[in-house]
């Protein structure tokens, strides 16, 4: 069984986090907790390309980068928040 590394984008929402794969259109998840997000977004994630697999379908490389930025905020943007 091969492994392959995919970015995952995790987003807070009200209720809890939601997460999606970048390079795999139509891979999404939630969860109540990020624990939870995380580890259904793996399972969601090996059954979507399980069954592009079985479909005879490409399963897609892993070409997207995460990475966090630092930005200074305008005084009147950083009173809002």
């Amino acid at each position: 069984m091969a492994t392959r590394r995919y970015a995952v984008m995790l987003e807070r929402s009200d209720t809890g986090y939601s997460a999606y794969v970048p390079d795999v259109p139509g891979c999404v998840a939630t969860g109540a907790t990020r624990e939870e997000v995380e580890r259904e977004i793996r399972g969601a994630l090996a059954f979507h390309l399980e069954g592009l697999a079985m479909s005879g379908l490409p399963v897609p490389e892993s070409t997207s980068e995460a990475s966090e930025i630092d930005v200074t905020l305008p005084v009147e943007v950083h009173a809002q928040a």
